[in-house]
């Protein structure tokens, strides 16, 4: 989540861009990480919708720039199985309104944003990303 500038202009990038620069996010992931991600798949959006926004309880003046849905590695149990995929997904709209207009922005804010929806996989709270300074 973030705060956004009502008066701010996005930088566009296109969909098939901005999509190739989360897969080069997501291959900047060290191996010994993917080893232990286990049942995720992640997604590009435009926008969240209403359900997403509800789903964290974002506040007025806030944005969603990614989502995790899913069980975290760390609450599974012996009885996780045969469940749909964990999901990951980056909002395109939101992640270029907060860029300032270079790609080097939005692409250091979509590798932030993989991380932190990545460390929700691996059971690591929005609180516990704020003390130890992800952002």
């Amino acid at each position: 989540m973030t705060t956004v500038d009502p008066g701010s202009q996005p930088f566009y990038i296109s969909r098939r861009r901005f999509e190739e620069i989360v897969a080069e996010a997501l291959d900047e992931i060290p191996e010994a990480l993917w080893k232990v991600i286990d049942n995720v798949v992640v997604t590009v959006e435009e926008w969240p919708t209403r359900r997403h926004i509800d789903r964290v309880g974002l506040g007025p003046g806030n944005t969603l720039l990614g989502l995790y849905e899913g069980v975290p590695l760390t609450v599974r149990t012996s009885h996780y199985g045969l469940v749909a995929p964990d999901k990951i997904t980056i909002f395109r709209g939101p992640i270029l309104q907060v860029s300032p207009a270079d790609e080097d922005a939005v692409r250091a804010q979509i590798r932030q944003t993989v991380l932190h929806e990545i460390a929700h996989h691996f059971g690591i709270s929005d609180e516990r990303l704020i003390e130890l300074g992800a952002y």
